[in-house]
């Protein structure tokens, strides 16, 4: 039940009009000595004092209407006669009787005559309708309402503090919520009286009825424009509370909240915090864009928004959350300050995996910033240059970046702009910025072009001039990010490889190999790896003459420690050089490296390659590494090397027992390498046998025939002493079957690799009848075979019929039948007699002229 005093009074105006009228009351109400007399009356002071201890004593109260009987009660002089309500605006009648000023007037209007005109009360005739404003009377009835309200605000208060029902809270709610209502006033004594911190407590509960009344009296205590209700709420509650509701799935609590925050938004103290309440600003984003289910909600979440606005720190958590509308529109039409302030978000702020609004975003806002870059003081230029580089950095963006003219604004920023009382750090800025473009894969060589002072060659000149230690370590990294991207253009590499060849660059990138700052370092070594295949001999040679090289590029590696990128690249880095470079392969032999990568290997396959994100391109470097050793065995100590560490052993496992193409790869090549000197070691070890010696003492011991000693066997392809860790044979190392494995992989490098491998086994110094023979039986055929179905590269196809030409020459009538019958092989030998080139097509007339002999042969 609402209640207020009004409603009171009426409860008891029966009592008060049977009650005697006090003596001479309408006569003396405008006497000033009775009026200050009522004041002490009415003085509530007192009154508070007891309220409050008998109010204490009152918990067993279970319906706050019987807090009523507290209140001071009206007198009958409140009410009018003719109404017999309240008086709101009083007036006495020459009779002395006071009314309601409307109801006699109506009264007056009833009488057409004046004359006839009596009072309503007395009865008396009236001559004069003039009619005299109470203000004492008025005065009075404010000041018992004042009181009233005051007495019912506190009531309320202690009501909402015991909270001992459901019924009391919501009743003693709706009593505030209709005083609220009233007056104005009302709301600052409600608010000082400390009534807010409860209402606390009834947002955290679970009660929807609660939590709307509750929310119903915070909308009448904050839609003031005066700022000091909204205020207070946010002083004293924790806008948590109120922003959770809107995820209510209760409709009138949800509108009822959002109209709170509308209001709350208003203030200026406020908006700044409800933008600092975690998820809420997310909340309303998603009320907003969701109209067609809720229109109000969406209206409302809108208007919130704007409100919130105004603080320069919301509208970044807007664009952190989706909603870039509002900062961009600040960041393109707002003062200087603001545009600065809203760059300066857009270089922190994460752009988010939507490619929609990336793409809004970056369309939208770079073109300003390139105006702020080259127009903008200072400041401006710095937060221009921060924002386009996190933008940058999402290669997504980098077609319209390029698009917008990013490109050509950077490389005049690099190479031609000169104001000297600017920080240099903008050329690095500048070129981060292109670094970040070039790698996302979107710059053609004609968006390089600017102009004809600044062609390609100019470019490419002078960022490989100032390539080295003079320049600050973070415009190296960037000078050889961008030259690494150039590198994949044939026109570009072309220029870069010249520009390094002739110049000292060669020299500064090996110096950069040793410099501190690890990011640099790995800058360096990707770079120059990538100038390997066209500088590596110089690169090698540079790299042994360095103080601290190779070493360094192969440091200790704890064996509970995840490989570094830096480790990686490195490794990598030896790997790609020059195979044959003895310079670089001794000077790896003398750091005593091999038992190093040896373990590490053993390491990396142990833990996996995922235990980092590194691992297999490391394991690929160390393997790498120990491949290039196998490339120069003709010097005495690598071969000793190869032997003692059973290279041809640990080839042929890691074939088979890695998940990466590139380490089968260098593995197959690593086998082809050893197997090429077979025969020669086979043929030594055959004249020249130390081991002989000692299984001839042996036999000696435990032969029962000692005079008749079992002579070594031969190895029946290379016809001399053979063994896997020796003389690095094949087949002792039963490394065949892995090989011919290899012939069913997808990856062309990976069977090419192979394939060559297991042409060293049908070389003209050994005996082609066993080897063929012995590749038949491993079914080498079918295996040649299905590398002809699966890949038209042209080197496969020219290894694998020189193969066949080898089985077809040796092999026996039906390894002889099985190729002549496979009808894909032969249509694919014709169309590449008609079709192919050079050798591919000789080696397909040669087979088919061959097929050709045999009896039952029909093309």
């Amino acid at each position: 039940m609402l209640w207020s005093p009004y409603t009171f009074g009426t409860k008891f105006q029966t009592s008060y009009t049977t009650r005697k009228e006090e003596s001479n009351m309408s006569s003396s109400i405008h006497n000033s000595d009775w009026f200050s007399e009522e004041k002490d009356l009415y003085s509530i002071n007192g009154f508070e004092s007891s309220m409050d201890k008998e109010l204490a004593e009152t918990t067993h109260l279970m319906n706050f209407q019987e807090l009523v009987p507290y209140l001071e009660p009206p007198y009958e002089i409140f009410f009018c006669p003719l109404t017999n309500k309240m008086i709101n605006d009083p007036v006495t009648i020459e009779t002395g009787v006071t009314y309601e000023r409307a109801a006699i007037t109506e009264w007056y209007d009833k009488f057409g005559d004046p004359a006839d005109i009596i009072c309503p009360k007395t009865c008396r005739k009236i001559t004069s309708r003039v009619l005299n404003s109470n203000t004492a009377l008025m005065e009075t009835i404010k000041q018992w309402e004042k009181r009233n309200e005051q007495a019912s605000i506190r009531f309320a208060r202690s009501a909402l503090s015991l909270a001992s029902n459901k019924t009391m809270s919501i009743e003693a709610l709706h009593n505030l919520q209709s005083l609220c209502r009233k007056k104005q006033y009302n709301v600052v004594e409600i608010c000082a009286v400390g009534v807010i911190p409860l209402l606390g407590t009834f947002l955290t509960q679970k009660d929807t009825d609660l939590t709307f009344e509750t929310l119903e009296l915070l909308r009448q205590l904050a839609e003031n424009d005066d700022d000091e209700g909204k205020e207070m709420i946010a002083r004293t509650m924790n806008l948590s509370a109120i922003i959770q509701n809107l995820s209510s799935t209760v409709e009138c609590i949800k509108h009822s909240a959002l109209l709170l925050l509308v209001d709350l938004s208003k203030c200026s103290y406020v908006y700044d915090k409800i933008g600092s309440v975690t998820g809420g600003v997310l909340m309303l984003i998603t009320l907003k864009y969701r109209h067609p289910v809720d229109a109000f909600a969406s209206e409302k979440a809108d208007e919130i928004l704007k409100n919130l606005e105004r603080s320069p720190s919301n509208m970044k958590c807007m664009a952190e959350n989706g909603h870039w509308q509002p900062l961009l529109h600040h960041f393109l039409e707002g003062d200087e300050e603001m545009k600065v302030k809203m760059a300066s978000y857009l270089g922190e702020i994460f752009l988010g995996h939507d490619d929609d609004i990336k793409g809004y975003v970056v369309e939208t806002a770079s073109p300003a910033l390139i105006q702020m870059v080259f127009h903008g003081n200072s400041l401006a230029r710095d937060v221009a240059f921060k924002a386009l580089k996190q933008i940058s950095s999402h290669h997504e963006n980098g077609k319209i970046l390029v698009t917008a003219g990013t490109v050509s604004s950077m490389l005049h920023e690099m190479f031609k702009r000169t104001i000297y009382d600017e920080p240099m750090n903008s050329k690095a800025e500048a070129a981060a910025i292109l670094a970040n473009i070039l790698e996302s894969g979107s710059v053609e060589l004609n968006d390089l072009q600017v102009n004809h002072k600044m062609s390609l060659d100019y470019i490419i000149y002078n960022i490989v001039k100032k390539v080295g230690n003079s320049n600050p370590d973070e415009l190296n990294i960037y000078f050889l990010r961008i030259l690494l991207c150039l590198m994949k253009f044939s026109k570009t590499s072309a220029i870069i490889v010249s520009l390094v060849k002739e110049s000292d660059a060669c020299t500064n990138l090996i110096e950069l190999v040793n410099n501190p700052n690890e990011e640099l370092r790995v800058s360096s070594i990707v770079f120059s790896t990538a100038l390997s295949p066209f500088l590596g001999n110089t690169l090698a040679e540079r790299l042994c003459k360095t103080r601290g090289q190779p070493q360094a590029l192969l440091e200790e590696l704890l064996e509970t420690t995840p490989p570094t990128e830096k480790q990686a690249v490195s490794a990598n880095f030896l790997a790609k050089l020059p195979h044959e470079n003895v310079t670089l392969n001794v000077a790896l032999l003398n750091m005593d490296t091999t038992p190093l990568i040896l373990r590490r290997i053993r390491q990396v396959q142990k833990s996996g390659i995922r235990m980092s994100k590194y691992g297999s391109a490391y394991l690929e470097g160390l393997v790498g590494i120990l491949v290039r050793f196998t490339a120069t065995l003709y010097e005495h100590q690598i071969l000793v090397l190869a032997r003692t560490y059973k290279f041809t052993t640990l080839f042929t496992e890691l074939l088979m027992n890695t998940s990466s193409d590139e380490v089968q790869r260098l593995s197959a090549i690593g086998l082809k390498n050893l197997s090429s000197k077979t025969v020669i070691l086979s043929k030594q070890a055959q004249i020249k046998n130390p081991s002989f010696r000692k299984f001839s003492y042996f036999w000696k011991c435990f032969s029962s025939d000692p005079e008749k000693p079992e002579s070594t066997p031969l190895c029946p392809v290379h016809k001399g002493s053979c063994s896997s860790q020796e003389t690095f044979c094949l087949l002792e190392a039963k490394a065949v079957q892995n090989l011919l494995a290899c012939f069913d992989h997808k990856n062309v490098q990976v069977v090419e690799a192979a394939l060559s491998a297991i042409c060293t086994l049908l070389d003209e110094n050994i005996d082609l009848d066993t080897s063929v023979g012995m590749l038949i039986q491993e079914k080498a055929i079918q295996h040649v075979l299905n590398v002809v179905k699966e890949h038209k590269d042209e080197s496969l196809r020219q290894k694998s019929f020189w193969i066949l030409e080898k089985l077809l020459m040796e092999g026996e009538d039906n390894s002889i039948s099985e190729i002549s019958q496979d009808r894909f092989l032969v249509a694919t030998l014709i169309n590449v007699m008609h079709h192919g080139h050079g050798d591919t097509r000789l080696m397909a007339e040669k087979i088919l002229r061959h097929l050709n002999k045999m009896p039952n042969f029909i093309m």
